[in-house]
């Protein structure tokens, strides 16, 4: 599965989904650090890669619907730092093959796993 991760998420994300068997790219290492959410959204869909981001924004279903694209998970952790991210991102890979979650919002905190499919 193709996966793209947004810069707001730290390097080792890139490396845990290689290593979880994911060919997945960072936004910063294709050159596009700092590139507004459309042109993101555009290059995603274009490379037809589901992203794995922390910007709430992505996961706005009137903007982003369930089935309209390759996918989002959005990892929104309690507080500030890597490791709290890292574990949101190991909790789901542990619990779901990423293929699973294709065309949905994902919402990942602490308290749980949100998945909004097409129609839900």
């Amino acid at each position: 599965m193709l996966v793209k991760v947004d810069e707001d998420l730290p390097r080792a994300t890139v490396q845990m989904l290689r290593n979880s068997g994911y060919e997945a790219l960072s936004v910063t290492e294709q050159g596009m650090g700092g590139y507004k959410d459309p042109t993101i959204w555009q290059a995603v869909q274009s490379e037809e890669r589901f992203l794995v981001t922390a910007d709430k924004g992505f996961a706005d279903i009137r903007f982003y619907p369930p089935g309209s694209h390759f996918g989002v998970l959005l990892l929104r952790p309690d507080e500030d730092g890597i490791r709290p991210v890292i574990e949101l991102l190991e909790r789901v890979l542990t619990s779901y093959d990423l293929e699973a979650l294709a065309r949905t919002i994902t919402v990942v905190t602490s308290r749980g796993i949100r998945i909004r499919r097409a129609g839900t």
